[in-house]
């Protein structure tokens, strides 16, 4: 089902009890769903603080890492709409447990690498493991926050990515330095401690997330009669422009759209996020371990306090469009002057821009799509989205490798990726169309 952007632009008052459920939402389920974002980028990163040692121990040439870093998502890009679509049927509590557990055995299982073809196998599984959490979230927070609520729900749940960092850095820089104690690496105490923490809150998950609103007890019964009334209200909305099956959202040429657009905010992302340890490790003249964790930390802080006030801003002004385009624009400015900065200082503020802007418009480019898509065709669409968008994770550093090696240097990998949230921008700025032919359509279906 499609609707028009036209009702982002109008912002009617929800009343006390709509305000007061939001809030108590905020409040008991972002925290957690922050805390399960944290656990899982660290996850999917941490090898970024292993690389070196993979390739000592495991035998991993540089072109075999970058390569394994990206199959993650090509499992998860597989699995991700139809595990959407069975959250949207059996609830959040099932299936957000069953995802952490599972990712967390196999985030463990990296302990045991012993070769190229182990490290590809169990990095395509993780990302079959992960596949459909973060869609999944993204889809939870609708059956929880109207629009005008859900940008700022966003982006505190999206907090969790420089919180992972700002978190998991030192923690991952920490875990390496125990090295040799009970005859493990440093590197095998960082899989095991990190996985095993995704398993004790995936059981956590089961216990502490409530499915509905309906559902919620420690919602007052006026205030879950009237959030449920008005998300239902703006899901008949949606449906005054057009509808769309499951299957439908998923050859839908606006769908495809918005997934071109993430893919270029995730080549940034994890063009940045994979090499970031090392790319820092050079600037400060030091080995990956705990001080470079501190140090890699930065951009991801900066990130993070940008990221509580652009989502409010967003959601105040309901400018979704104009602001995302703008912080994509600079996250480019600041990926591509990393390249040519040798100042310590100069160097570490432009990967601090390059940070602020690629996690501040994640949260704000999500309400877009989910303004246009409701039922089953929304669990498809964003499970299409980010999967295929999340491709980016695998053409990031296979690009930054290749252009290096193509050009030698590692500035031209930088200037390369910093292309992505350039072409982004433009492309959130073309959203604009969408908007124009829907108001034509809903004028048409109202007059």
């Amino acid at each position: 089902m499609m609707s028009s952007s036209v009702s982002s632009e109008t912002r009617p008052d929800l009343g006390p009890e709509v305000e007061s459920a939001t809030r108590k939402a905020r409040r008991r389920l972002l925290p957690f769903l922050m805390l399960m974002f944290v656990i899982a980028f660290i996850d999917r990163t941490n090898i970024g603080f292993a690389e070196e040692s993979l390739e000592i121990h495991a035998g991993l040439s540089t072109a075999a890492y970058a390569f394994g870093a990206g199959l993650f998502f090509i499992g998860y890009a597989v699995f991700e709409v139809p595990s959407n679509m069975i959250m949207h049927r059996v609830g959040a509590r099932w299936w957000m447990a069953r995802i952490m557990v599972t990712w967390g055995i196999v985030a463990a299982a990296f302990m045991f690498v012993n070769g190229p073809t182990m490290f590809y196998v169990l990095r395509f599984l993780l990302g079959v493991a992960e596949a459909g959490f973060f869609p999944g979230v993204i889809l939870y927070l609708t059956y929880w926050f109207p629009r005008r609520k859900r940008g700022q729900a966003t982006a505190l749940f999206y907090m969790g990515l420089p919180i992972a960092n700002v978190v998991g850095a030192p923690l991952s820089g920490a875990l390496l330095e125990l090295d040799g104690i009970a005859g493990l690496r440093g590197d095998q105490w960082m899989f095991l401690v990190e996985g095993l923490l995704a398993m004790a809150v995936g059981v956590m998950a089961f216990f502490y997330l409530t499915d509905r609103p309906a559902r919620a007890s420690w919602l007052s019964a006026a205030e879950r009669d009237a959030l449920e009334a008005a998300l239902a209200a703006e899901a008949e909305t949606k449906q005054q422009v057009a509808k769309l099956s499951w299957w439908r959202a998923l050859l839908n040429g606006r769908v495809l759209y918005f997934a071109l657009i993430y893919l270029t905010i995730q080549i940034a992302v994890y063009g940045l996020t994979f090499f970031l340890p090392r790319q820092v490790s050079g600037i400060a003249g030091q080995e990956v371990g705990f001080l470079v964790g501190l140090l890699v930390a930065i951009p991801w802080l900066c990130a993070l306090i940008a990221n509580a006030f652009v989502g409010r801003y967003a959601d105040r002004t309901a400018r979704y469009r104009v602001t995302a385009t703008a912080m994509l624009c600079v996250s480019g400015v600041g990926l591509a002057a990393s390249a040519f900065l040798s100042q310590p200082l100069l160097a570490m503020i432009a990967l601090c821009l390059g940070a602020i802007g690629f996690v501040s418009a994640q949260p704000i480019f999500w309400n877009i799509p989910t303004s246009y898509l409701s039922g089953m065709a929304l669990a498809s669409g964003i499970g299409l989205i980010n999967g295929l968008g999340n491709l980016g994770g695998f053409v990031a550093p296979n690009l930054r490798v290749w252009v290096v090696g193509a050009f030698g240097t590692e500035a031209a990998g930088l200037v390369m990726l910093a292309l992505a949230p350039f072409l982004g921008a433009l492309l959130i700025a073309g959203t604009r169309f969408f908007e124009r032919r829907d108001r034509e359509v809903l004028s048409t279906t109202t007059t």
